[in-house]
């Protein structure tokens, strides 16, 4: 991680080819999105310090990534944290110029790289919020599955409220841990999804489940140990090594919205089939996750 303090402010680098404005399309089209605030060209988000949440602003700087603090400036740690934070988010770590190689034989791919350049997989640091988002997009609709984590934030997350907006964090697992599956219930979370996310809230709380024991497993050991949480199947363990642990190998080849890009680039009246994809993507072998990143921000 390259980052720089400027007292008021901090930038944070990424190795390139990097385009903010392209991430932030990508967060522009998730508008019911509450855990950030779009305005204009930039974003505000309530990132996670060992201080406390702090306020960030994030744009494009001249120097790389801007983050600034409009509520408070955190210590030099905390500071370290926030850019730790936005690095993550943004993927700013990886080399993508060997994806964008392979992209450029592909003909779906080619003017979708094109179109989006330097766009990076937006992520979900938090692993408490990927999988509980995996979980709750599990079999419904992308409004409906939103319209769930609102309530469940709202309910259960923390927030601080800065010119009159209010900013929140995703809920903690230990304030779900010692729930009742009912109280979730409520939020129209079915029984499964309920006892789901607070099994796995209790196994965070435990330390029995955490992401810094599962960051340094390889692609096939953090699978494997994520399928082992009751709740996580193929699709979601896929999911969580692509947003939240940066797999540039994971494939989740059964999601929905892969799907319906794929036959809209294709031009096809049907849905790939599963073995169709793994086809379509077996001379992309070890970029999959980017590969279904730019496939979905062509959807819609």
């Amino acid at each position: 991680m390259d980052w720089q303090d400027h007292k008021n402010y901090i930038t944070v680098k990424a190795r390139q080819p990097f385009q903010f404005s392209s991430c932030l399309n990508w967060l522009k089209k998730r508008d019911k999105e509450i855990i950030y605030e779009l305005v204009n060209e930039h974003v505000l988000i309530l990132i996670p310090t060992n201080e406390g949440a702090v306020l960030g602003r994030i744009e494009e700087g001249s120097e790389g990534v801007k983050v600034s603090f409009p509520e408070s400036i955190p210590s030099l740690r905390g500071k370290n944290q926030a850019a730790q934070f936005v690095n993550d988010w943004f993927d700013m770590d990886t080399d993508i110029l060997p994806f964008y190689q392979l992209a450029e034989k592909d003909p779906l791919l080619r003017p979708l790289v094109h179109k989006h350049y330097g766009m990076r997989i937006v992520g979900i640091p938090d692993l408490f919020e990927a999988l509980s988002w995996a979980v709750i997009g599990q079999q419904i609709n992308l409004t409906f599955a939103y319209k769930v984590k609102r309530r469940f934030i709202d309910t259960y997350g923390a927030h601080i409220t800065y010119k009159g907006t209010k900013y929140w964090l995703f809920p903690r697992a230990e304030k779900i841990a010692d729930l009742d599956p009912e109280a979730l219930r409520e939020l129209q979370f079915s029984i499964r999804k309920a006892e789901y996310i607070i099994d796995m809230a209790k196994m965070i709380r435990d330390g029995a489940l955490s992401k810094e024991k599962l960051q340094h497993l390889d692609p096939l050991s953090l699978k494997k140990e994520l399928m082992a949480i009751r709740g996580i199947g193929h699709w979601s363990a896929e999911y969580v090594r692509m947003k939240c642990f940066r797999h540039p190998d994971a494939f989740p080849v059964a999601d929905v919205g892969l799907h319906n890009a794929l036959k809209s680039q294709l031009g096809w009246d049907r849905k790939p089939e599963i073995e169709e994809i793994e086809e379509m993507a077996a001379h992309l072998s070890g970029w999959e996750a980017y590969a279904v990143f730019y496939l979905w921000m062509s959807n819609g």
